[in-house]
């Protein structure tokens, strides 16, 4: 049945199959991420909600560090299974896991050992460390939880599981939900209840896709028996799962600089950017669904050497993708100080956060762009071109736009230099992709 799907099915029913399930898991996952700052701004304490966001980057970086052995091992295993390889498939799949698992302990470790520094690194002031160390401590103590979850989720989609994947996802944000008012507000734990929440919401997703890996699957493992691959094996899925952590690397390195370029003009700004990510989200993350969901389809069909198959998926995923921006960026530009206001009442950061919210949106097209391609290149194993667009809209570029755009516009510069950034990164997309084209 995933062989008629990968490989014989109309485009636009293979492409919603797989990409539907994976976009409802990143809209349960927004609602969380929207309900866990509402929870959280229901305090009114402006520093708390600031602490809890300069945390942002530490969640971040856990998850890119889930997705080098998720997004690598399903690149590299989507390839395997196109080329018929499935016993390299299933050992892939059982290293990924055991890998992931062993990441999420050093971190722990290291995260605990270097607890005071990071925290000023992330920008936390006397006013925000109390609030920001509490989150950090328990979310340092369930980073294993976090980074595991990223794997099997990403890799029993490489098999056509899409709903089992989406089911995990769903039990995880559901769990976190029920729980950040139980920690926050009943058991009086502030901002380290949301980040307890937020761990026992992933260990269950990690529960329930094991469990769909050792009953659902027929090609995938998470037996420690089946981990031994190749060196050349283990250098494809690094090859391909640095660049895609790189890129959640540089969100959260785009996240900590924009804190601390807003910093100069108060704890207000910091907070309301942070309620405007959140919202931006929105956007973002169904964008990223469909990429992903559509990142097996593209890995089978490019190992298989159907080019034609191949660039009908890419056409229509641009398709979906540019209409979906352009539609929920108005709507969400023109809604977006009832946005605001549905986390803090105060009139201020409403201000702010509606403004900095529309010019996160306007450049939402160009972050379409962005994902169709970076996906493309990792699922086709192209190592370079993906790392180039990884370090690009949210790190490299991003650091220059808005160094120089505070230097000549000053806050309005600081709050739009991730539109302008996108931009750029965009256009090297394309060019990237011609050449690619080219080459072919």
């Amino acid at each position: 049945m995933e062989n008629e799907l990968f490989e014989h099915a109309p485009v636009p029913k293979a492409y919603f199959t797989m990409a539907l399930p994976v976009v409802m898991g990143m809209v349960v996952n927004l609602v969380y991420n929207i309900v866990d700052t509402f929870f959280i701004a229901r305090t009114q304490n402006a520093q708390l909600v600031a602490g809890v966001s300069l945390c942002a980057p530490i969640f971040t970086l856990m998850i890119a560090l889930g997705d080098i052995f998720g997004l690598g091992g399903s690149s590299l295993i989507s390839r395997l299974f196109g080329e018929k390889k499935n016993e390299e498939g299933k050992r892939a799949s059982g290293f990924c896991f055991y890998a992931a698992i062993l990441c999420g302990v050093l971190v722990t470790i290291l995260l605990l050992l270097l607890k005071t520094p990071v925290l000023h690194l992330l920008g936390a002031t006397d006013e925000t460390i109390w609030y920001a160390g509490q989150y950090y401590q328990y979310l340092a103590l369930g980073a294993p939880f976090i980074i595991v979850a990223l794997t099997p989720s990403n890799l029993i989609r490489t098999e056509g599981l899409a709903l089992q994947s989406m089911a995990a996802t769903i039990l995880g944000a559901v769990v976190n939900i029920i729980l950040d008012p139980v920690f926050i507000f009943g058991l009086n734990m502030g901002a380290g209840g949301a980040a307890i929440a937020t761990v026992i919401g992933n260990a269950a997703s990690v529960v329930l896709l094991v469990y769909f890996v050792r009953t659902k699957s027929r090609k995938l493992t998470v037996s420690p028996k089946n981990i031994k691959i190749s060196g050349a094996a283990v250098a494809s899925i690094l090859a391909i799962g640095i660049p895609a952590s790189v890129t959640n690397i540089m969100q959260s390195f785009g996240i900590a600089l924009t804190n601390r370029f807003l910093a100069d003009y108060g704890t207000e700004k910091v907070a309301a950017m942070g309620i405007a990510m959140k919202v931006n989200m929105i956007v973002v993350l169904v964008m990223v669904g469909f990429a992903f969901g559509a990142q097996p389809l593209l890995g089978y069909n490019y190992g298989a050497g159907n080019k034609k198959r191949l660039r009908e998926f890419i056409r229509f995923d641009l398709m979906v993708e540019i209409g979906f921006a352009i539609v929920c960026a108005l709507v969400l530009a023109l809604l977006a100080p009832q946005f605001v206001r549905l986390f803090m009442k105060d009139e201020l950061i409403v201000q702010s956060g509606s403004l900095m919210l529309r010019c996160l949106l306007i450049s939402s097209p160009m972050i379409a762009v962005v994902l169709v391609f970076t996906t493309l290149f990792q699922a086709e194993g192209k190592a370079l071109s993906a790392l180039i667009l990884s370090i690009s809209r949210q790190g490299v570029i991003f650091a220059c736009c808005i160094a120089v755009l505070k230097m000549l516009l000053g806050y309005m510069g600081v709050i739009c230099a991730q539109a302008v950034s996108d931009v750029i990164t965009g256009v090297i997309a394309l060019a990237l992709y011609w050449k690619s084209m080219r080459k072919s």
